[in-house]
């Protein structure tokens, strides 16, 4: 893969440029604010782009705003938020704009490298990855209820969310394979998502559910 990397700590920017580059990946530019980040997308092309949110001058949310605008200027980019911080204001509509690749991480919640790099490589094939208690807050504050789901569809739905297999889904609530495939095609057709070679309906559904 190709990335970008927009860290305004310098520790944990040159860090995440080294384990990235010894395990194979080109880092094709690391920044320290989001105006920075937004042109190094523009020059480099990258696969994905990992996005601090606080990041100068005011250290609140421009990583996070910028991440929203590159999505809309560069709909092909994967972005993985990875902050240490959740900020429900603009996360919910980064997650609900478009269905490419998109994921938002929490940096003490990461344990292993290798977990890390395998969510950059799902965003880059045009996956969600999403911190559970990243969609908690978010649905806790936009009060989201899907009353046409039950209550089992919404558990798979959530775990759909944090980016979780179907086979990791039936080991998670004990269900069958064929048990969570009959909920998940039950769920794609209450949000009336069709099958579609253009749309990767695991994310779209999961899109939904953070908009609704």
């Amino acid at each position: 893969m190709r990335i970008v990397i927009a860290e305004d700590a310098a520790v944990i920017r040159d860090g995440l440029s080294l384990l990235l580059t010894t395990r194979g990946h080109e880092v094709a530019a690391a920044v320290g604010d989001a105006e920075s980040l937004c042109a190094a997308v523009a020059a480099h092309g990258p696969d994905v782009a990992v996005v601090d949110i606080r990041m100068p001058p005011t250290h609140t949310d421009e990583g996070l705003r910028a991440a929203i605008r590159l999505r809309r200027e560069h709909p092909g980019l994967g972005v993985l938020v990875f902050s240490q911080h959740i900020e429900t204001r603009y996360a919910a509509q980064l997650l609900a704009d478009g269905s490419r690749g998109v994921g938002y991480l929490l940096k003490d919640r990461v344990s292993e490298v290798s977990e890390f790099v395998a969510a950059l490589d799902r965003i880059a094939a045009g996956q969600a990855v999403l911190d559970p208690e990243v969609v908690t807050r978010i649905m806790s504050r936009r009060g989201a209820v899907l009353g046409t789901l039950t209550d089992r569809e919404r558990e798979v739905l959530a775990l759909m969310a944090e980016g979780r297999s179907n086979t990791a889904i039936a080991s998670a609530l004990f269900l069958s394979y064929g048990s969570v495939e009959k909920h998940v095609t039950q769920i794609f057709a209450k949000l009336g998502l069709p099958p579609s070679p253009e749309d990767h309906r695991r994310v779209l559904a999961v899109l939904r559910y953070l908009e609704s």
